[in-house]
């Protein structure tokens, strides 16, 4: 009988312990990265961005994307419930975190799409009169197993 119990309690604490090294592993897998930039556009220059969008920033995620650099972009819009919320939410989606140590070549593919990195400044400071960058934020996908 005391065999018996000792041989019960033995399972039962090498069952208990099975249970804690599976609960003790990650329940997921690091996904993707994507930057968020949540943006505030003036009053009545709406097309205005969208038009840049068109012109000048999906190009240059084309290329960015053909090159490797990033997985996917995506532009939302947004019906903003204060001025403090953005009109517009752009995402770009890198494999992980190591690819975003590819700025110099991301400034290469822009420097063939866009221009001179001076000109690319002209123009920020130029959007910066009707579009306010409201956030920006790295936000990681969890792969849930």
């Amino acid at each position: 009988m005391i065999k018996t119990i000792i041989l019960s309690m033995g399972l039962a604490a090498s069952g208990l312990s099975l249970n804690a090294r599976a609960q003790d592993e990650r329940q997921y897998t690091d996904g993707p990265v994507t930057l968020v930039q949540e943006m505030a556009i003036e009053y009545g220059h709406f097309e205005e961005y969208i038009d840049w969008l068109n012109s000048t920033w999906k190009p240059t995620m084309e290329a960015t994307k053909k090159a490797g650099i990033i997985i996917d972009y995506k532009v939302f819009s947004s019906t903003p419930p204060s001025p403090d919320h953005p009109d517009v939410i752009l995402w770009i989606t890198y494999k992980n975190m190591a690819a975003l140590d590819k700025g110099v070549e991301e400034e290469a593919v822009a420097k063939k799409v866009i221009g001179s990195t001076e000109f690319q400044n002209k123009k920020r400071v130029e959007r910066s009169e009707y579009r306010k960058v409201l956030r920006r934020e790295y936000i990681r996908e969890l792969i849930l197993k």
